[in-house]
C-alpha cells in the first residue's frame, strides 16, 4: 500500500541514525511515545470501502423486478433460471443446512435448472451424481414450499431424454430436453415430437404447467409471423422466447399468437431476461459505453465479446431493467408476455471470484 511505503521512508532516519533511535528507547528497550505517535501520524485514514454481500444483493435486485411487475399485473410469473444457491441463506456452499431465504423465495414462481439430470459438460452426458443430488435436494426444498420446477436439460439422443424425463417426473419436475445451449437454442427439438404429457387442456398460471418448450434465437425459424405461427402450431403448456426476434422486439400480435396452442387452448408465454449482463446489440446501449464506462459495466463475457458483466446491484443499472416505465420489465408487461425467466442470477460468482456462469455465458 502506498502510505505504509510513506510511513517506512518517515521512520527510515530513526533507524539508519542510531543516536536517534536511542533517543526514542527507554532504558528497559521500551519505545518512546513519540515514535509511536509519529508512526501514526504517518498513517492517514483510508476510507472504509463497503463490503457488498453478492449474493443478497441479488436476491434484492429480484425481489425489487417481481414487486415492479406485480405492481403492473398481479399475476405476472416470475421464473429464476439457476441460482440455487440463494434459496438459501448459508456461509458457504459447504454448509449442510441453511434457512431458507424466505423473502427472496416469495418473490418468484418457480426455478428453472439447466442440466440437472443430462449435459452438464457434454450434451448427452450424464451429469455428475454429487453434483445431481446437490441440486436436487435444493430444488425439493424449493418444490416443497410450493414452486413449480421446471428442468432443462442438455441431450438429443432419445434415450437420454426419456430418462432424464423419467428422473425429473419422479420428483415432481416439469421436463425439456433442448439440443444445444444458450443462443444456439433456435429451435423445437426433433424428440420427443410431441410434448410429454400433452394436454388439451388451457393454462392459465404456472402451477398447470406440465412441460414447456424453451428458445433463445426465434430469427432462424423465419419472420416474425413464421415463427409465431411455428410455435402456435404445438401444444406445450408453456413457452420460454426472446423477447427480440432479430434486432426486433416481439410485436404484441405475435406475443398473443405465441399464447395459444394448436387445440386452441391458451397456454403461459414467457420473456428471458439476463439481468446480470449488458449486451451491446440491445437497444439500452450508448455509443460511448465500454468495458469501464460508465463503471459499472465490467469485463465480457469469456465466449461472447458483446455481453459485458455488470455491477447488478448498481441502480443505474437496476434502472434500465425494472422500476419505471422505460424499464425492460414494463415493456415486457405491455407486450402482454404473462411473466419473465431470469438468467444470470449466478453472476455473483464471477465478482466472488468463482466458477464462471452456466446458461447465458455457454
Amino acid at each position: 500500500m502506498v502510505w505504509r511505503s510513506l510511513a517506512a521512508l518517515m521512520l527510515l532516519p530513526l533507524i539508519l541514525d542510531p543516536s536517534c533511535a536511542a533517543a526514542q528507547t527507554d532504558r528497559q528497550g521500551v519505545p518512546a511515545t513519540g515514535a509511536a505517535a509519529l508512526a501514526a501520524a504517518a498513517a492517514p485514514d483510508l476510507p472504509t470501502l463497503p463490503i457488498i454481500d453478492y449474493r443478497e444483493q441479488m436476491r434484492r435486485f429480484v425481489e425489487r423486478v417481481a414487486t415492479f411487475a406485480r405492481s403492473q399485473r398481479p399475476d405476472f410469473v416470475v421464473v429464476a433460471q439457476n441460482g440455487l444457491d440463494l434459496l438459501s441463506k448459508a456461509e458457504d456452499d459447504e454448509q449442510p443446512e441453511a434457512a431458507p431465504a424466505r423473502r427472496y423465495m416469495r418473490s418468484i414462481d418457480g426455478v428453472l435448472v439447466e442440466a440437472l439430470n443430462v449435459g452438464e459438460s457434454k450434451i448427452d452426458e450424464p451429469t455428475p451424481a454429487g453434483l445431481r443430488e446437490k441440486r436436487v435436494k435444493t430444488a425439493k426444498m424449493a418444490r416443497d414450499q410450493g414452486h413449480k420446477i421446471l428442468v432443462m436439460d442438455y441431450a438429443r439422443h432419445p434415450k437420454a431424454i426419456r430418462e432424464a424425463h423419467r428422473l425429473n417426473r419422479r420428483n415432481g419436475f416439469v421436463s425439456f430436453a433442448a439440443e444445444a445451449r444458450g443462443t444456439a437454442i433456435v429451435g423445437l427439438p426433433e424428440y420427443p415430437h410431441d410434448p410429454f404429457e400433452e394436454n388439451p387442456r388451457s393454462v392459465l398460471s404456472l402451477a398447470g404447467v406440465k412441460n414447456f418448450a424453451y428458445l433463445r434465437d426465434s430469427s432462424a425459424m423465419g419472420r416474425e409471423d413464421e415463427f409465431a405461427f411455428a410455435l402456435h402450431q404445438t401444444n406445450y403448456d408453456m413457452v420460454v422466447v426472446d423477447a427480440f426476434h432479430g434486432r426486433q422486439a416481439l410485436g404484441k400480435q405475435a406475443v398473443e399468437t405465441l399464447k395459444y396452442k394448436m387445440l386452441g387452448a391458451r397456454r403461459l408465454v414467457l420473456a428471458y431476461l439476463d439481468i446480470a449482463t449488458a449486451a451491446s446489440y440491445l437497444y439500452y446501449w450508448q455509443p460511448s459505453w465500454k468495458e469501464g464506462w460508465p463503471p459499472w459495466i465490467a469485463e465480457p463475457v469469456p465466449g461472447d465479446p458483446d455481453r459485458y458483466y455488470v455491477e447488478y446491484w448498481r441502480p443505474e443499472w437496476q434502472d434500465i431493467i425494472t422500476g419505471n416505465p422505460k424499464s425492460f420489465i414494463y415493456g415486457l408487461v405491455e407486450r402482454g408476455y404473462d411473466g419473465v425467466v431470469l438468467d444470470g442470477l449466478d453472476s455473483y460468482r464471477h465478482f466472488e471470484g468463482g466458477d464462471p456462469l452456466p446458461g447465458s455465458s455457454m
